[in-house]
């Protein structure tokens, strides 16, 4: 098979389109052929040496695709040979061949082509998994920042189908005009106000019921700020850092909670179980047009590099697909 490999920790230059040996799946996994793969930041990071594969899992980077069944372990049946998937993965899917342990894969929503549904997997596992770890109620008021991002795009619609007032912040008038568009209706753009004070005058002074943070360490003091009584802060990516000064005396005061979660490193079977609850809860809004898929770009995988560079700027609202 041909994969997207590195000759190096660095920028994207260091990504490569090259042959590499087929996997070989284990007892309980399937062998994907792999129709198309979308970018995550994880890639960048673990392209840059900052982000290893779980132990076990391959080293090509990766984290979602949609494709065929094409072959099946030995402890499984062969019935489903040559049907559409979607997978969630540990790594591995920047190739034409992918191993997925088979509860890890998810049916195509019907009515999506398999270009788009592979730009849906991490986006509707993390969005879905980190609102209802954060009690997400209907009336609430959530905070996404990056709301232009894939998982951002993907959270404001089910935030939305869940009922709650939906906040974001995104760094242009073109992304929060995308976020209004699915459903966003307090719009902040983080180079022209503090999101702490147009949040608080946003909900008459009291703050956020739940946070989605995708900076990590340099926006810790001020979401707590940010935060309502009895609030709930769900961290889910680390691009403003992973060290920071925490005074706990406000989060107290608040009787609030912080929670950190990663999606790559949880089991098999705790990830089988977030693509269980997708197929039952998101899949429907998908299917019936409630939620609609954004994909900003489209780019053949052997460009991955290209890719790469573009998430890096910015320059993408929604997901970018890696086409085979």
């Amino acid at each position: 098979m041909q994969a997207v490999t590195m000759s190096g920790f660095g920028g994207p230059e260091v990504l490569r389109w090259e042959r590499v040996p087929d996997p070989t799946p284990g007892p309980s996994e399937v062998i994907v052929e792999v129709a198309a793969t979308a970018v995550n930041r994880a890639d960048l990071l673990q392209r840059q040496g900052f982000y290893p594969p779980p132990p076990g899992a391959s080293e090509i980077l990766g984290l979602e695709c949609a494709g065929t069944i094409q072959s099946v372990g030995p402890a499984l049946t062969l019935d489903r040979i040559g049907e559409r998937v979607t997978a969630l993965l540990a790594g591995g899917g920047y190739a034409t061949k992918v191993a997925v342990p088979v509860g890890q894969l998810m049916s195509v929503p019907e009515g999506i082509d398999i270009v788009t549904a592979a730009g849906l997997p991490e986006v509707a596992c993390t969005a879905w998994s980190n609102l209802r770890l954060a009690h997400l109620r209907a009336g609430e008021t959530v905070l996404i920042h990056g709301g232009g991002s894939g998982v951002g795009t993907m959270a404001i619609q089910i935030a939305r189908e869940l009922g709650a007032r939906v906040a974001v912040t995104a760094g242009s008038p073109a992304k929060l005009d995308r976020c209004a568009a699915l459903g966003a209706e307090i719009l902040i753009n983080y180079n022209d106000v503090d999101f702490v004070d147009a949040i608080k005058d946003a909900t008459g002074g009291k703050g956020a019921d739940v946070i989605l943070d995708n900076m990590g360490a340099s926006y810790l003091m001020r979401n707590i700020d940010a935060l309502a009584r009895n609030g709930r802060i769900v961290v889910i990516g680390l691009q403003g850092g992973t060290t920071a000064e925490f005074d706990i005396a406000p989060l107290l005061r608040k009787c609030g909670t912080v929670h950190a979660t990663s999606l790559r490193s949880r089991s098999e079977s705790e990830k089988a179980a977030v693509c269980r609850e997708v197929e039952k809860h998101v899949w429907p809004w998908i299917e019936s047009g409630a939620i609609t898929p954004v994909i900003g770009a489209t780019i053949p995988l052997a460009e991955a590099a290209e890719a790469h560079r573009m998430l890096a700027a910015g320059e993408v609202t929604g997901k970018i697909v890696l086409t085979v």
